[in-house]
């Protein structure tokens, strides 16, 4: 069997990024679509099982990482920010090689929450204080994003404590200022009365080795579009995906629906990856040189 015969190693991680992948999978999306799909279930931050940390000065050997370096995985998918980095830092390291081949389907959520008793009542009142992100990750990018309009850069300041319940339980035992936070987390910390200081939507993006080929992709990103269309219906019956990352602490009724945001995979554009590339090297989170030509693969819509 060669490369390309094989079957298709799909990453399923943070329920909030891969909601499209799994009712997909569950509705034979893609065996309608005439592909063998292999599921490979890595941790996440937003997994209450999750147990380990991350550094802030390298990312390419966190878990997911680690396995798709290995040649565990082909495809997988997370944050714009976090993708154009693992896209663009691999290249540099001499890694296995990954491209940008799609604007995801998710398009959940982030949001920054403080204590109940806190003084902070607006963004500007974060000035110079600690909130908990995943280093080089959604939350991270998110945060500056959401911060940048009211603070000067020098101001923010970002700190990683672990994965989402470790943040929740810094932000309780004061720790921390503000965590930032994604469902069901965010729903989480509103059940246990903490404040929601602003959130965004924020979109994910699409990664894939050169195992897979254009008709590979297409027909992977088809089936997503049909999940989006069963999603934007009613998400509903697929909450308990995201309640189970909880281990308890949610009911289905607790999750803001409203909050899960969902449209078709779409190509990667020039101009899109200009503002992403560009706003991520200002803050110089990632490395300066890459082009669009080397970073990203539009070919399941060639």
């Amino acid at each position: 069997m060669t490369d390309n015969e094989r079957r298709p190693k799909l990453a399923v991680m943070n329920a909030v990024h891969d909601l499209p992948v799994l009712v997909a999978r569950d509705l034979r999306f893609f065996e309608d679509e005439g592909l063998d799909i292999e599921y490979v279930t890595t941790p996440g931050m937003a997994q209450v099982t999750t147990s380990h940390s991350v550094k802030w000065d390298s990312i390419l050997d966190r878990p997911l990482d680690a396995l798709y370096n290995d040649g565990g995985i082909d495809q997988y998918r997370m944050c714009e920010w976090g993708i154009m980095k693992r896209a663009v830092e691999a290249a540099s390291k001499g890694l296995r090689e990954r491209k940008i081949v799609a604007l995801g389907a998710a398009m959940s959520s982030f949001a920054i929450a403080v204590r109940p008793d806190s003084d902070v009542y607006e963004p500007e009142q974060l000035k110079d204080k600690e909130i908990a992100v995943t280093p080089n990750n959604g939350s991270n990018f998110t945060t500056l994003k959401m911060l940048e309009g009211f603070l000067e850069p020098e101001h923010i300041k970002t700190v990683g404590v672990g994965s989402m319940p470790k943040r929740l339980e810094a932000l309780r035992d004061g720790r921390v200022e503000a965590v930032s936070l994604m469902e069901p987390w965010i729903s989480v910390a509103e059940k246990q009365g903490m404040r929601i200081l602003i959130e965004s939507h924020t979109t994910r993006s699409e990664a894939a080795s050169d195992a897979l080929d254009a008709k590979t992709l297409a027909a992977m990103f088809r089936a997503q579009a049909r999940a989006v269309e069963v999603l934007e219906k009613d998400p509903t019956p697929y909450i308990h995906y995201l309640v189970a990352e909880t281990g308890g602490l949610l009911k289905p009724q607790d999750v803001r629906i409203s909050r899960l945001l969902h449209a078709p995979p779409q190509p990667y554009t020039r101009e899109r990856f200009d503002d992403t590339y560009n706003w991520t090297a200002k803050w110089n989170m990632v490395v300066p040189g890459a082009t669009y030509e080397n970073t990203v693969d539009n070919r399941a819509w060639d």
